[in-house]
């Protein structure tokens, strides 16, 4: 004979399924209100959210820096030149940028307004953060600020790509190399990533769990902010 369920065991079921349905990942970039015609179309909405999710990404690089359990590739690379050249890794991530902003030039590559932003909050954001935030001694700690970062940044990039003010220096690069070369951009992103977390490494930079945690969630976690997003948009 079966047992009834009671209100607060359906409550907590119909929570869960609600939860699953909101946290499900989602295949493509949504299109969202503020989604821009073109990359100089600077409505105040989506200026806003703009650089609101590129403080959020500098914020999330912050929290995995001071974790003290690894970085994300490039904050790798950021930290190693910071420490050879004695530059802070705010300046050193906008040097970094604006290098790898140059090597468009070649491959004709434009930039957007959101492209600029990019460079310059990024990097002030991830300075000031790390100067405000406490560097983490323990692995358990260390651990939840480095999945608190994953998460920032899965969020920030979600929000940031779906303004469409054009893409941040590194991702250009990626899609430029994909477009001269017709290599697939996955592998295109996957060398790029690994020769800046080699030489990264090599300098200097912090590598260890916290790289892998960076490197096995992040296409996750945007996935599942995009769902969210194109959820929330949607209604």
């Amino acid at each position: 004979m079966s047992r009834e369920r009671s209100p607060h065991q359906s409550f907590i079921q119909s929570l869960i399924h609600s939860l699953i349905h909101w946290l499900r990942p989602h295949k493509t970039i949504p299109t969202t209100p503020w989604h821009a015609s073109h990359r100089w179309d600077l409505a105040p909405m989506r200026v806003v959210i703009l650089i609101s999710g590129l403080a959020l990404f500098g914020l999330g690089e912050a929290l995995l820096v001071q974790s003290h359990i690894g970085n994300s590739p490039w904050v790798v690379f950021a930290q190693g030149v910071s420490l050879k050249t004695g530059i802070s890794l705010g300046w050193a991530t906008f040097a970094i940028s604006v290098a790898v902003l140059l090597l468009w030039i070649p491959l004709r590559e434009r930039p957007g307004f959101g492209t600029l932003l990019n460079i310059i909050v990024i990097a002030w954001v991830l300075q000031i953060s790390v100067d405000r935030i406490p560097l983490q001694h323990g692995f358990f700690p260390g651990l939840v600020f480095a999945l608190l970062g994953v998460g920032c940044v899965g969020i920030a990039s979600t929000l940031y790509i779906t303004c469409g003010l054009g893409p941040g220096p590194r991702d250009g690069l990626m899609t430029g190399i994909h477009v001269k070369t017709g290599v697939r951009v996955g592998r295109v992103r996957l060398v790029i990533e690994i020769l800046v977390l080699v030489s990264g490494g090599l300098l200097g930079g912090r590598i260890g769990l916290g790289t892998a945690l960076f490197a096995g969630l992040i296409g996750q976690a945007i996935a599942i902010s995009c769902g969210i997003l194109a959820r929330l948009t949607r209604q």
